[in-house]
């Protein structure tokens, strides 16, 4: 024992000051194996929990993913079905939607084939009336030509005064007999001072008669156009307005007659273009007029004033005919009395009538009530009474007839 001790206390290492022993350096080394016997056994069990964790974890991530899987699957089933039930619907929709599309093509083409032939057919109709029309054309062509030689003619005519007053009252006169019916007017007709105005339009309620000279002074007019310079045209235009003047209070004095014409007269212009050139070029010619109570007009003036003189002898008629017509409105009045009369009694009539029909439903009703009762009767328990009855020689038919009694019931005796 000392030996072991002392064997075991004997120095093995220096380290420095530091001695170390075999017993220390035995201790140190049990110590040493003894950590690293619980490193290995500590690392073995944090292996073996490790490896037990893991497998646990994986075999949670495989129920996961068969869960997963199975979920998959299922939604993959279902999808399928959604997939071959929409492939069905999708199916019935694309062949309804082509018979469809089929029906309306068909539609279409008929519908086109008529359109192509409604327009084939118009078209034919349309250049029918074009033609019609190029054939009018070339005749009113043709008409332009021989009234533009006429027009040459016409104002070599005018260029003569007494053909070109002959030309104006022509023209007047045709406006005044398609505007006014025969005994309104009178044309060259003489006054009591012994002129002879163009046309004289006899006014309603016995009132004055219009006057409308129709000679118009053409011939300054004529050389306004004709002249070359401004000196020309301003001798023309002097002139023109000298004798516009002069007319105007020639007019005025032989025409105006009180009493026996109107206070104004017209003064026709048998072109449209003077006329407006007059009123732009030179209006105190116009005011001239206007004083002298003379108003010019023109062919369209003219034919709107003798409309509104129509319009005026046409009330004049009417009013004096109104009593006519008052008494044709009295008998209009009486007539419609009467066909009230007639149409409240026809009413009544129709009131009767009603009442009647809703009296025969009333019976109709009770009728049908009273079928209903009988068709709902029984009659088994005097069924076997009436084949006795038959059955039996006697030919004395039933006399009496039990009325129903409170069980409802029919019963026939013989």
């Amino acid at each position: 024992m000392d030996i072991n001790t002392d064997f075991l206390s004997s120095p093995l290492l220096t380290f420095g000051d530091t001695v170390f022993s075999i017993g220390n350096v035995a201790l140190a080394f049990v110590i040493a194996l003894f950590v690293l016997l619980f490193l290995i056994v500590y690392l073995l069990w944090r292996s073996s929990t490790s490896r037990t964790l893991a497998k646990a974890q994986s075999d949670e991530a495989a129920q996961n993913a068969q869960a997963q899987l199975n979920e998959l699957l299922k939604t993959q089933s279902e999808m399928q079905g959604r997939m071959s039930t929409m492939a069905e619907l999708f199916g019935s929709r694309q062949s309804e939607l082509n018979q469809d599309i089929n029906q309306r093509l068909d539609g279409m083409s008929q519908k086109l084939g008529n359109s192509l032939i409604e327009q084939t057919k118009t078209t034919h109709e349309n250049l029918s009336k074009l033609q019609e029309r190029l054939a009018v054309i070339d005749t009113a062509q043709n008409n332009i030509q021989a009234l533009a030689q006429n027009v040459v003619g016409l104002q070599a005519i005018l260029s003569d005064k007494q053909t070109r007053g002959a030309y104006g009252q022509a023209r007047m006169e045709i406006i005044i007999k398609d505007g006014l019916p025969m005994g309104a007017y009178n044309f060259q007709t003489t006054l009591s001072n012994g002129t002879r105005p163009d046309c004289t339009v006899t006014m309603p309620n016995d009132s004055p008669d219009l006057v409308i000279d129709a000679k118009f002074p053409l011939e300054a007019w004529n050389a306004i156009k004709k002249a070359d310079d401004d000196r020309l045209a301003a001798d023309a235009a002097r002139q023109f307005r000298t004798d516009m003047e002069k007319h105007i209070k020639d007019i005025s004095d032989k025409y105006l007659i009180a009493g026996e014409t109107q206070d104004t007269a017209f003064m026709f212009v048998p072109s449209e273009s003077i006329f407006a050139e007059v009123h732009e070029n030179f209006e105190g010619i116009v005011q001239r007029a206007h004083k002298a109570r003379v108003v010019i007009v023109s062919p369209s003036l003219l034919m709107l004033s003798i409309q509104v003189i129509q319009a005026v002898l046409k009330d004049a008629r009417m009013r004096e005919q109104a009593h006519l017509i008052q008494g044709e409105v009295i008998r209009l009045m009486e007539d419609i009395g009467r066909l009230d009369d007639r149409v409240r009694k026809l009413q009544t009539h129709f009131g009767q009538s009603q009442k009647d029909i809703d009296q025969i439903l009333t019976s109709t009703d009770k009728i049908t009530k009273r079928s209903s009762k009988i068709e709902s009767m029984d009659f088994q328990d005097s069924l076997p009474d009436v084949e006795k009855a038959e059955k039996t020689s006697d030919p004395e038919p039933l006399s009496v007839v039990k009325p129903i009694g409170s069980s409802g019931r029919l019963n026939l005796r013989p």
